[in-house]
């Protein structure tokens, strides 16, 4: 079973009965689900993610105010339900896995992510928000919100970045992936420069993976599921083969031929999303017209790279 149906049904069979019992009173403003870090939020995890803060749990989300009255309380009794659960045994929490189940306040949860108690409101807020963190913040499930604090920021976020925010993450990584894979890559390997082309190698992977995800209007998650992740999006689901096939061939001139491939992908998927089109083969030489098409003057003033 995965860890996010084990969760909902763990929280349906003994979380939701204990609520009604004993804190009945409050359960319109109780909201409660698995969120945050954790592969199993993403939907990813395996055998080898049970070894650690994996196991029956959930979260129950609190607004300032009811987490002040009856929060303590509530924290108490979750920590009485028993840690097995359906032959699964109880969650094993690693050194830095502490808190992330149990009773959090909303505000707390979503200042850890993104830095803000509220949805992001500006450009400068959007941008300065890794998107690693965007995707714990918005990942998992929620099984109840009665309140509805809670799942009007999560709506927020799943709403995606502003079009022009994204606009601009698009050009920056454009940029990065000419910079990094179809320029200083072969010029690397030209040098004999075997540890500064693999370091280009992996900026390109890391910028196409994030390209990718930007086309899907979805976040990219932390660096060990970017990749991984990239086979469930409907748009360009190509490139995570091209990616495995860049990464496992050892010939230096196939992979400037597939990092081709990759950046001529990702030029046909622009053109179809009606983003920006043209003959040049070179990403970068895209990055300032999609910026000229951008009205909102913070982000026009900021650094090609920059975003």
């Amino acid at each position: 079973m995965k860890g996010l149906e084990l969760a909902r049904n763990y929280f349906k069979d003994i979380g939701l009965p204990m609520i009604r019992r004993d804190f009945g009173t409050y359960e319109s403003r109780i909201a409660a689900g698995l969120a945050g870090e954790g592969s199993e939020v993403l939907g990813f995890d395996d055998e080898l993610s049970k070894d650690h803060d994996w196991g029956p749990s959930f979260c129950i989300w609190l607004t300032d105010r009811d987490a002040a009255e009856f929060g303590r309380e509530l924290n108490e009794a979750y920590s009485r339900l028993p840690g097995e659960y359906m032959g699964y045994p109880a969650r094993n929490v690693f050194q830095g896995g502490e808190g992330r189940v149990g009773v959090i306040r909303i505000s707390d949860f979503y200042r850890s992510y993104t830095g803000l108690d509220r949805a992001p409101e500006t450009p400068a807020e959007w941008l300065r928000i890794p998107e690693s963190m965007l995707a714990k913040a918005a990942g998992g499930q929620v099984f109840m919100d009665g309140p509805g604090e809670f799942s009007k920021i999560r709506q927020s976020l799943l709403n995606y970045y502003p079009s022009e925010v994204r606009l601009k993450k698009i050009s920056v990584r454009a940029a990065v992936m000419a910079q990094s894979g179809q320029y200083n890559y072969p010029r690397c390997l030209k040098r004999g420069e075997l540890v500064a082309a693999a370091c280009a190698l992996s900026e390109f992977t890391n910028a196409t993976c994030s390209m990718v995800y930007l086309l899907n209007h979805k976040y990219m998650p932390f660096y060990k599921w970017a990749h991984h992740g990239l086979q469930y999006l409907p748009a360009l689901p190509g490139v995570f083969g091209k990616l495995e096939e860049l990464h496992t061939c050892q010939n230096g001139k196939q992979r400037i031929h597939l990092i081709e491939e990759i950046c001529t992908m990702v030029r046909c998927e622009w053109k179809r999303q009606g983003i920006i089109d043209g003959s040049s083969e070179f990403l970068i030489d895209y990055s300032p017209r999609i910026i000229a098409g951008i009205q909102d003057p913070y982000i026009k003033k900021l650094h090609i790279m920059e975003g």
